[in-house]
């Protein structure tokens, strides 16, 4: 389908974006806030400043006095510890302390609603971050409880997955049902959240919801962020060379006993592990296996590509951002090539990479550049930390998440970087062009403001299509320039890194807006360089640029 533009003048943008966050600051007794209210809900979706003053107290009661304070204007309907469950709690690099908590009524959580609470070495709490669904206890669809039983939803789902996929999938582990409430456009019921992962008849991670009173499929979107890997091989540590997609050669770690030398990494993490599929559809496949340690032949090349770019995605997320994998604690990095025939796609399945071979003509092993592997791999950093839901505004922010890494893993390996997205495997007949452009997103289509953003529902609300907003500010951002007669002063691509890489882990929450994710950002760069710093007045002016205010 054709994607459709909305224009608007960037008068009637600013106004409109204005109108989404408004932002209400007040100041007593050496406490200051700044609130941004949602617009509809009424509700805050971001709060920052001095908020409370310096305590010895612990995190949680310090974050707790303050939400018992902020019951009114939140809107939730219980005290904090019957509104509010601990998710997480965890200190940063530079020494502030984040609390994750999600929402819940009536003992159940609230599907996506996620707020972040920051304390600085202090103990004053700096910012809460994130939106809860409001007066939940006036909701007449929460005054009676389920209905329909777990088995039974989890039947209806599989039926209409069945219904649009023409045959039963393969699901890679079973489906869990969870009781949840689910909010939309103003409205929430009791649900059964669920996904389906599989790669069998096509690629598929399928989010569902089952409302509980009737049974009927409320939602469901494919967000194809499963597969299980099987376990390695044993050996000797050694090192392999091999000729990649484009006829470069690199080397990079393997295991070797008897029977050869296997893409098995051990030196990073728990391991990575590369297996070949074989043109199948099944996955992980075989654990790549080479006679002499020495992976020059053409069937090699995508094998090669994966394992060695996986291993420098790891040393850009362990070495520059001090994360351990994509979870933080070491987590296995499993590649599968030559998945299917001709097929033109790379993917982050939920536990996994996936790369086909492309046919061609549009693609050639898309496993080829370092941007797509990078790229999918900060979709797994993204599901780990903020979570964004796969839809609308917060997938939009997903998918640059990871165009925004993928490139400056490139250039942080100077490996032909450039601010491209899947040039070096794209239209191999064609030179000079891209998946897409975050200098440019217009020359794919895709919108560099906010005022020409797609409001359908294609491409689960334009997911990809949109990104291109949040590319743009970030390519502003590194870079600089003058975009919409707003000009950006660009601190460059570690700078960035640091800011959107804070951004994403500590200040995102599920449901995060693009008006939210400016105000996310500014925070991550005055706790980086402090509230008056260039760093921040650069972060400012790039969403600014893009229509984001």
């Amino acid at each position: 389908m054709k994607k459709k533009i909305i224009s608007l003048s960037l008068a009637a943008t600013v106004a409109l974006a204005a109108s989404m966050s408004p932002v209400y600051a007040t100041s007593s007794n050496g406490v200051s806030e700044t609130i941004h209210v949602n617009q509809k809900s009424k509700a805050p979706n971001f709060i920052s400043g001095q908020l409370t003053a310096p305590s010895n107290k612990g995190m949680k009661e310090v974050v707790f006095n303050y939400l018992a304070e902020k019951k009114g204007l939140y809107k939730f309907s219980n005290e904090p510890f019957k509104s509010f469950r601990v998710l997480s709690e965890s200190k940063d690099d530079i020494g502030f302390t984040q609390m994750k908590l999600q929402q819940i009524y009536k003992g159940v959580p609230v599907f996506g609603s996620v707020i972040i609470a920051h304390v600085d070495q202090n103990g004053v709490l700096t910012s809460v971050s994130g939106e809860v669904v409001p007066e939940l206890d006036k909701k007449q669809t929460l005054k009676s409880g389920a209905k329909v039983n777990r088995v039974d939803a989890l039947a209806t789902a599989k039926q209409d997955l069945e219904s649009k996929l023409g045959q039963e999938a393969e699901l890679e582990h079973p489906a869990t049902p969870e009781f949840v409430i689910y909010a939309r456009d103003g409205e929430a019921k009791f649900a059964y959240a669920m996904e389906f992962e599989f790669l069998y008849p096509e690629p598929g991670n399928y989010q569902y919801f089952i409302d509980a009173q009737t049974g009927e499929v409320l939602e469901s979107y494919n967000q194809i962020h499963a597969a299980k890997p099987t376990s390695g091989a044993t050996g000797t540590d050694t090192v392999g060379t091999g000729k990649g997609v484009l006829g470069d050669t690199k080397s990079f770690n393997t295991l070797t006993n008897n029977n050869g030398s296997y893409l098995q990494d051990r030196t990073r993490g728990n391991g990575i592990f590369t297996y070949d599929a074989a043109n199948r559809t099944r996955t992980p496949g075989t654990l790549w296996l080479d006679a002499d340690n020495v992976l020059n032949a053409a069937y090699d090349g995508p094998a090669v590509d994966a394992h060695a770019y996986a291993g420098q995605t790891f040393d850009y997320f362990n070495n520059v951002h001090n994360r351990n994998s994509y979870d933080g604690n070491g987590a296995k990095l499993v590649s599968t090539v030559h998945y299917g025939r001709s097929y033109n796609n790379a993917f982050w399945s939920g536990s996994q990479m996936v790369y086909g071979d492309g046919d061609g003509t549009t693609f050639i092993p898309l496993s080829g550049a370092l941007d797509v592997i990078a790229h999918e791999l900060t979709h797994a950093v993204t599901d780990t930390t903020a979570d964004l839901v796969y839809q609308n505004e917060s997938g939009a922010i997903n998918e640059s998440m990871s165009d925004i890494f993928g490139t400056l893993v490139e250039y942080h390996f100077n490996n032909n970087p450039d601010w491209l997205i899947g040039e070096d495997i794209y239209t191999p007949g064609i030179s000079g062009d891209a998946l897409r452009s975050m200098a440019d997103p217009t020359l794919n289509g895709d919108p560099d403001h906010y005022s020409n953003r797609y409001i359908g529902t294609s491409d689960n609300g334009g997911v990809h299509w949109n990104s291109g907003i949040s590319n743009k500010a970030a390519y502003l951002l590194a870079v600089g320039g003058t975009h919409y007669n707003i000009s950006v002063s660009g601190i460059g691509n570690e700078k960035t890194g640091e800011i959107f890489f804070r951004t994403l882990t500590q200040y995102l929450t599920p449901n995060s807006t693009y008006s939210q994710y400016r105000v996310a950002s500014i925070q991550a760069a005055t706790d980086l360089y402090g509230a008056s710093s260039t760093e921040v007045a650069s972060v400012k002016s790039a969403f600014t640029a893009v229509g984001v205010n």
